[in-house]
């Protein structure tokens, strides 16, 4: 009996065929609730491979699944693609409904034919540009994702993968392909080149916003953002009552974003301008130096000529060019320090808070007429007064008080801690962009020539005193 409990303990770790495993997760796909991928390790012939439906968070684990052909990790918790280098031969990938942001490290997938990643976090959609090295897919899921909503996004995906068969479980016609034709008359290659010039501009827009510090304040991007994460909260849309609040709600927020970003770039022009006009003076006042230092040598030299056959008149004289080239060069230095300083950015901080307590004023008060319509249903409730049509998903929600106001509340409280950390992003990008300025760029770059110059007026000095002493010992007199 003892040894077959420990033939049974051992059975994983000694398993040589895949049937057992393929049966199990095959025939019985009941929810395990799965966190972590381990263990997998004995089964290096594996060819498919479903973990769908569990809690998974990261892709790990399937280095030695050398084999795997189909993998299943649809409807978990996984944010970021990795793991998966040495799956060389898989064909058939679905990471749908899952937290993943960004499209990248599947440059060894060259085998794979369908792929599906819809229903996650794919907001740009010049990521899917990345699925160009993919030269054997034909099959794409993309369905459910934000950038879904994008004009024209069936043409660029179609566009950028022209090998593609089947885009969102629907086929590519060859009419799509010619319409694409159409559009420019050239080309498939000719239209792409054309599709990345649009994108290349778009991200040089993105980064002019992001050097304004209002990036995706021009529109409802930070409105849906706060929103993408409601979930349960999401049903509450159909309250009566709750409809009418969301028509007008976004499009004030809307409102005062986008006057918060007019604004930011309009500051950012200023500091541009302010910073452009400080390194026009500072090379102007470099020129200006570098010439009166020239002038100010220049009639030491020609005064000098026969002087510095005399050695105290010729030490008087070097003692005389040092003093004039060190109040240059401090009246210089001085100048650029106090031109290197940027206008206090006490005003700009003020109306970026401003900006943003209006947008904690909206949802604070959204959050207050919701709360206000729950609450008056809660009371129909405990009154026996609800309406018969009231929709059978909500009602199951409000049977228990206290989690309909927790899912309330909890969402409500990510909805602020995003505007805060907008608010602290934004301020933060302000007061670096300052203390870069003035501590890096302007302080460094004038304390550094500063400290070249006065080397340098030491060296001339200290040779033209070199040259004096010399010339006195052989001009000496004879006893």
């Amino acid at each position: 009996a003892a040894g077959e409990e420990g033939e049974g303990q051992g059975l994983l770790a000694h398993v040589e065929s895949n049937f057992l495993f393929y049966f199990f997760f095959f025939l019985f796909p009941v929810a395990l609730d799965i966190l972590q991928i381990a263990n997998l390790w004995p089964l290096e012939n594996l060819t498919k491979l479903q973990l769908d439906n569990n809690v998974i968070e990261k892709i790990e684990g399937l280095e030695s699944l050398v084999h795997l052909v189909w993998l299943d990790l649809s409807f978990n918790n996984i944010e970021v693609i990795e793991g998966l280098d040495t799956l060389v031969k898989l064909q058939d990938l679905s990471l749908y409904n899952n937290r993943i942001s960004t499209i990248e490290h599947m440059d060894t997938l060259q085998e794979l034919q369908i792929f599906s990643i819809g229903k996650n976090n794919l907001t740009f959609l010049e990521d899917v540009i990345y699925l160009r090295r993919l030269k054997s897919l034909q099959t794409l899921n993309l369905s459910g994702n934000p950038f879904c909503s994008e004009e024209h996004y069936r043409l660029f995906v179609v566009a950028h993968l022209p090998n593609l068969v089947y885009l969102d479980f629907k086929l590519v016609r060859n009419s799509t392909v010619r319409f694409l034709h159409s559009l420019t008359g050239k080309s498939e290659e000719a239209q792409v080149l054309a599709l990345q010039e649009v994108e290349d501009a778009k991200q040089k827009e993105l980064e002019h916003q992001q050097a304004a510090f209002v990036e995706y304040l021009n529109g409802p991007f930070l409105f849906d953002s706060l929103h993408e994460e409601d979930g349960e909260a999401t049903k509450l849309v159909s309250l009566p009552g709750v409809e009418e609040l969301l028509q007008a709600y976004p499009s004030w927020f809307v409102s005062v974003c986008e006057s918060l970003y007019n604004y930011g770039l309009e500051e950012y022009e200023k500091r541009e301008a302010e910073v452009s006009k400080f390194y026009k003076r500072f090379h102007e006042i470099l020129a200006v130096k570098q010439e009166e230092s020239k002038r100010i040598i220049s009639d030491f030299e020609s005064r000098n000529e026969r002087v510095m056959l005399y050695f105290s008149q010729g030490k008087e004289e070097i003692q005389q060019l040092w003093d004039a080239l060190m109040i240059l060069e401090a009246l210089v230095s001085n100048d650029l320090e106090v031109r290197s300083k940027l206008p206090p950015e006490g005003s700009h901080s003020q109306n970026l808070v401003g900006s943003l307590l209006q947008c904690r004023d909206l949802e604070n008060q959204h959050f207050e007429k919701v709360m206000e319509i729950v609450q008056a249903i809660l009371k129909k409730i405990s009154l026996f007064q609800l309406e018969e049509d009231f929709p059978d998903d909500l009602r199951t929600l409000f049977e228990d008080k206290i989690t309909v106001v927790n899912i309330i509340s909890v969402s409500h409280s990510i909805r602020l801690r995003k505007i805060d950390k907008r608010e602290s992003d934004m301020l933060s990008n302000t007061y670096q962009f300052t203390a870069w300025f003035q501590s890096v760029q302007a302080f460094q770059t004038e304390s550094d020539r500063n400290r070249a110059c006065i080397e340098k007026i030491i060296c001339l000095t200290n040779t033209l005193q070199k040259e004096l002493d010399s010339t006195a010992v052989v001009l000496k007199p004879k006893e």
